[in-house]
Order: structure tokens, then sequence, then C-alpha cells
């Protein structure tokens, strides 16, 4: 029989980047209600659209999974999300190279980047219901 004496357990803990000045610019271009009214929105598109990539990761449907990363670069990046934005990257990239392993992997980190970074952009724009 074997006996396991350490065990250690891992934690995923993954650093979000908030580009301040995207979303000062933000302010900036629609003034205060608007722009809050606008990443309300984004917020919740984003989430949403996370959740979508995992579901399309489960179904293999790759193509839709590919085409869902690729649009939360771009809205990621609209309102300062960049490592969002770069980790949906990098799973597009991983299906483009039909590697399941690596989009199973990214996504995983995708999910973990995507849920700290919405709750950065709440927490800092106080964006509480």
């Amino acid at each position: 029989m074997n006996v396991v004496e350490k065990i250690i357990a891992l934690e995923h803990k993954e650093s979000v980047r908030l580009d301040p000045d995207q979303l000062g610019g933000l302010y900036n271009q629609l003034g205060d209600k608007n722009a809050l009214d606008v990443l309300c929105r984004t917020v919740e598109e984003l989430a949403v659209r996370l959740s979508n990539c995992e579901r399309f990761w489960r179904h293999r449907e790759w193509a839709d999974l590919r085409k869902c990363a690729k649009s939360l670069v771009a809205i990621s990046e609209q309102v300062g999300m960049t490592a969002l934005a770069r980790v949906a990257a990098d799973v597009a990239q991983t299906v483009d190279a039909g590697d399941a392993v690596a989009a199973a992997a990214t996504l995983g980190r995708l999910i973990r980047v995507g849920e700290r970074s919405l709750t950065a952009v709440w927490d800092q724009q106080d964006l509480s219901v």
C-alpha cells in the first residue's frame, strides 16, 4: 500500500491587468453615467461570452470557440482588460493550431482571468447591484 505523506494543493492565482487610461478615456468620452452604463453592459456581455466559450469547448465546437474567443479579445480591449484580451487571443491560437489539450488549458486560464477581470472592474467601478 502506498502512503502519501505530503499533498500539495496548487492554487491558480491569475493576475489581471486593467488599463486605467482606457477606462478613463471611456469616461471622458461618454461621461460618467453613459460610461457606467456601457461598462455594466460590457461586463454582462463578457460573462455570457466566457460561458459560451466553455460550452463550445465541451461540445468540441472549435469554430464557434475560436469566434467567441476572438470576440472576447475585441470587447476586452475596448474597456481596458488587457490580460483578458491576451488570454482570449491565446485560446483562439490553440484552436487554430488544432491542439485540444492546449485549448483546454488556455480556456481554463481564460475562465480564471475572466472571472478576476470582471470582479476587478466591478469592484473598481463600484458596480454593485
